[in-house]
């Protein structure tokens, strides 16, 4: 009797099972390894985004992940390519972030030989994935390709490598596709739930964090209803500031890199911290300096997808093992007390983050980026997209922009420069209808600028805010406060980055003053290019607040 499943090459069947998976697109550096896999591709319906470094293709593939909650995916070649794509691997670990690397590899008979770039991708990745397979039978790629979505998503999210020996690619296999995979809901139980109204309903000072991935647009609305009941003060945790929306009366504010003092004091004050998808690892932690290891002085609520999270740092009064999406849907249960004592202090911490985040300081130099910013908020629309990568102009995006949409901050919570301009590609091809606007540094753009020209080739309109103080202004500012008047290393020429985004075919503008921002980030989105707005700032204009000259002392 003949089969009723078609015989097909391990390169098709690896295509069919994402798109039985729901991959939309995918992000990819192309290599002879995996020119199968490719030439799969050509007839699906899957949109391929070629990119020019596999850093910046799996960065994109991250922001992916971020913005849908389901896996990005990436495939690159194998050994320059796979170590090209670590950066965004750690991201995607570091951040919690669902991400499927398919690598080629060499051919199954050459290995173990020291071939041509082979590599041994469990060794290399081991401790960055949630998990590493190499596929010798293309009859197995349904299972394993299954199994990796489910990693990926399920529990703590992360990302997932995947190893393709160049023949198993090539070779005729039957076999079956393997059904959609959802990744497990985990529901907070009931005594969890009185537990946690009693320790509510104990408190005086409560306030709520919020962090992490595995979220949805219905349990951010479920949670900011939760707030409205209990009036609870809300912060968010580290680049996780569009899990609440900044123009709620229950806001206070993010937890990052030099938080508000006022917030901070009250993280340390607080009697209950209810923390929902977060870890409050170093950076919302003010380096693990406002909650006590291992014991909290507050009594500390963690819910958390994974019970390996749970108790990892600080041991919680109440741990909760459920997925933000399962606990924002069982909150309806959970009862505001009759009277609610800590109303004044919800609105105190309001008035807190609305004082920190209005006017921004004057600093040295002609164009004022804080004045930019505010521009920027009174003027753009709520949907905006804003992503960013590591460095000290980042500050300035963090604290005056507020956050209103859901999936409305694309950022590292790894602090890996070079990811704001892959992330921004990737969100206005997967958001075309919403505004879509890039900060880099001129360092942090010459990381993986180079996916300027990938938005350029799809006809990607996004816009590029380059903040340009010729330095690496995180590294010089540190440089300044432990070896003053030593500049090594931390000096930058660059080149000029509007002539360069006509040279790839985009548009670019130039500003020197403040006066001349907004007309040039006008004419950049009415351009209908992508675009870039090469802005300079004074070296001195180090963070909103103050000065190289003061970090050193000499202020």
């Amino acid at each position: 009797m003949s089969s009723s499943i078609p015989s097909r090459t391990g390169g098709q069947i690896l295509v069919d099972q994402l798109v039985r998976q729901g991959v939309e697109r995918l992000t990819c550096v192309p290599g002879e390894s995996y020119l199968a896999a490719l030439d799969a591709l050509y007839d699906s319906p899957i949109d391929v985004l070629v990119c020019r470094n596999e850093a910046g293709a799996t960065m994109m593939a991250d922001a992916y992940g971020k913005l849908t909650g389901k896996p990005g995916v990436c495939f690159v070649t194998r050994a320059p390519g796979a170590t090209n794509a670590a950066p965004g691997l750690h991201i995607a670990e570091h951040d919690s972030t669902p991400l499927i690397l398919f690598v080629g590899q060499a051919e199954r008979r050459m290995l173990e030989r020291g071939c041509f770039q082979e590599m041994d991708y469990k060794a290399v990745f081991g401790s960055m994935a949630k998990w590493v397979v190499e596929i010798d039978d293309p009859a197995r790629i349904p299972e394993l390709v299954a199994r990796a979505f489910r990693v990926a998503m399920q529990g703590r999210p992360g990302p997932v490598v995947v190893s393709l020996p160049e023949d198993m690619l090539t070779e005729m296999a039957e076999v079956a596709d393997a059904p959609v995979v959802e990744p497990v809901e985990i529901w907070p139980g009931l005594a969890d739930l009185a537990r946690l109204q009693k320790l509510i309903w104990e408190a005086k000072r409560p306030l709520v964090v919020l962090g992490g991935s595995r979220w949805s647009e219905r349990a951010r609305r479920e949670v900011v209803r939760f707030a409205e009941r209990f009036d609870l003060p809300v912060a968010t945790s580290f680049r996780r500031a569009s899990l609440f929306p900044a123009d709620h009366p229950n806001y206070a504010g993010d937890l990052g890199l030099g938080p508000n003092p006022k917030l901070a004091a009250r993280i340390r004050e607080a009697d209950v911290l209810l923390v929902i998808g977060g870890r409050l690892s170093e950076s919302p932690s003010s380096s693990y300096t406002l909650i006590d290891i291992p014991q909290p002085k507050q009594t500390l609520i963690h819910v958390y997808p994974d019970p390996e999270e749970i108790g990892r740092v600080y041991q919680p009064a109440l741990g909760i093992v459920a997925s933000p999406h399962a606990f924002a849907s069982a909150l309806s249960t959970v009862h505001p007390p009759v009277e609610i004592p800590w109303s004044a202090e919800t609105k105190a911490a309001r008035a807190d983050f609305l004082a920190w985040t209005d006017k921004p300081t004057q600093l040295p130099g002609e164009f004022q980026y804080g004045e930019a910013m505010v521009w920027l908020r009174e003027h753009l629309p709520p949907e905006t997209i804003i992503a960013n990568g590591a460095g000290n102009y980042a500050i300035w995006v963090h604290r005056y922009w507020r956050y209103r949409s859901f999936t409305g901050q694309l950022a590292p919570t790894s602090g890996s420069v070079g990811y704001s301009v892959p992330a921004g590609v990737m969100a206005k091809r997967q958001f075309p209808e919403r505004p879509v606007v890039v900060f880099a540094g001129d360092g942090c753009f010459l990381m993986n600028g180079q996916e300027f020209a990938t938005a350029v080739q799809y006809d990607i309109p996004v816009v590029v805010v380059v903040i340009d103080n010729a330095m690496y202004g995180t590294i010089r500012m540190h440089q300044e406060r432990e070896y003053p008047g030593r500049v090594s290393a931390t000096s930058l020429k660059n080149p000029d980055f509007a002539a360069l985004a006509r040279a790839y075919g985009g548009h670019g503008e130039t500003v020197r003053t403040t006066a001349e921002f907004a007309p040039a980030f006008e004419r950049a989105m009415a351009s209908g290019k992508p675009a870039i707005v090469h802005c300079f700032l004074d070296p001195q204009a180090v963070t909103p607040a103050k000065t190289l000259d003061q970090f050193a002392g000499r202020g």
